[in-house]
């Protein structure tokens, strides 16, 4: 944790707050180490507070970064409570999460606050540090990444026809788990045939059939850091026209993978390999964004979109995954996890892009 309150204090004057409550756990983690189910923290310039309660102590003492002060709640089921007793001496502008805190439990806050305590919205602060990856979270991505392709590859080599999409997938779940995952980072997708239309399919108790396209995607988790890839394969032969579609993607996904470097815009980013997929007539078939930053959660910033305003940076981690979905026929998506470099891009992921047709 060392430096990451110190860089969020510098945060604090544009944001127009003196501290802020850090309520969203996976924010809470980032800042402070803790992996519990209820826990804040207090961040200012002079002021590193994490608060839990009685059942997250003897964790809380393992887990937090020495440099915060540890409290334990009053016992009133609210940790909200306490963040009174936290604050300095005198006015005070306390930024908050607006993403995650609800009106109510704005509400709450306010009334067990003094007068000279202003709210200010704040939300967004430290996901902006989680942009740019340090190397141990690198790392463990990496390692995320591994785990996930040396799991895929097992189930491939079992083949895939004849077999549910259920059963790949809670295969697949398995096999991440024997390799070092602490689970899935999300739900696997396992579609065949017309379900590949579905970008979010969820797996049947359906065999899987000869001549069908197969979209997976699938991640795993290692000490809290996700990692996200998909490939569609092919079961059996695949017809022309199936070939002729993961082409497509296949050339939008290197565009896209060949525009990402430092100070390029996500929308950019998109607009390349989008634009390989509009001109083939399939544009209509692609209508979610080209990829999303991955680390403490499967979907963080940057984002990669026609709509996004964010900039890559260096050691930022993304995903490029574009697709083609067309209703009642098939679903081809491609996508690989890169760390954005000085130069351009480092694919973590390493199953191969190229069509594979599996038994």
């Amino acid at each position: 944790m060392t430096g990451r309150p110190e860089r969020l204090a510098g945060l604090l004057p544009d944001a127009g707050a003196d501290l802020v409550l850090i309520s969203k756990l996976v924010d809470v983690r980032y800042m402070t180490g803790y992996t519990g189910s209820n826990g804040l923290a207090v961040v200012g310039p002079d002021t590193r507070v994490f608060v839990t309660d009685f059942r997250y102590v003897e964790q809380a003492a393992a887990e937090v970064d020495p440099g915060y002060e540890r409290r334990r709640d009053r016992g009133t089921g609210d940790l909200l409570d306490l963040v009174a007793e936290i604050l300095p001496a005198g006015e005070l502008r306390l930024g908050f999460d607006d993403s995650d805190l609800t009106i109510r439990r704005h509400a709450r806050l306010r009334e067990r606050l003094p007068e000279r305590v202003t709210l200010v919205a704040a939300g967004g602060l430290v996901e902006r540090l989680r942009v740019v990856k340090e190397p141990r979270e690198i790392e463990l991505v990496r390692t995320a990444a591994q785990v996930a392709d040396t799991a895929l590859a097992e189930i491939l080599a079992q083949g895939l026809i004849g077999r549910t999409e259920r059963s790949v997938a809670d295969a697949l779940e398995s096999a991440m788990r024997t390799h070092g995952a602490r689970r899935p980072s999300f739900d696997s997708v396992v579609a065949a045939g017309s379900r590949g239309a579905l970008p979010h399919a969820q797996p049947r108790d359906v065999p899987i059939a000869a001549g069908q396209m197969v979209t997976i995607d699938w991640g795993a988790e290692v000490e809290g850091y996700c990692s996200d890839c998909t490939r569609t394969v092919a079961a059996g032969e695949p017809t022309g026209r199936a070939r002729e579609l993961y082409e497509l993607v296949l050339r939008a996904e290197r565009a896209g993978l060949e525009a990402i470097r430092p100070g390029v815009g996500g929308r950019e980013v998109d607009a390349a390999a989008r634009t390989v997929i509009q001109a083939a007539g399939h544009g209509e078939h692609f209508g979610h964004g080209l990829g999303h930053g991955v680390g403490l959660e499967i979907h963080e910033a940057p984002r990669l979109s026609m709509r996004s305003t964010d900039t890559l940076q260096e050691s930022t981690l993304v995903t490029v995954e574009p697709g083609v979905y067309v209703p009642g026929e098939l679903g081809v998506r491609i996508e690989d996890l890169v760390m954005v470099t000085a130069d351009g891009a480092e694919t973590l992921t390493s199953i191969d892009k190229e069509l594979l047709v599996t038994h």
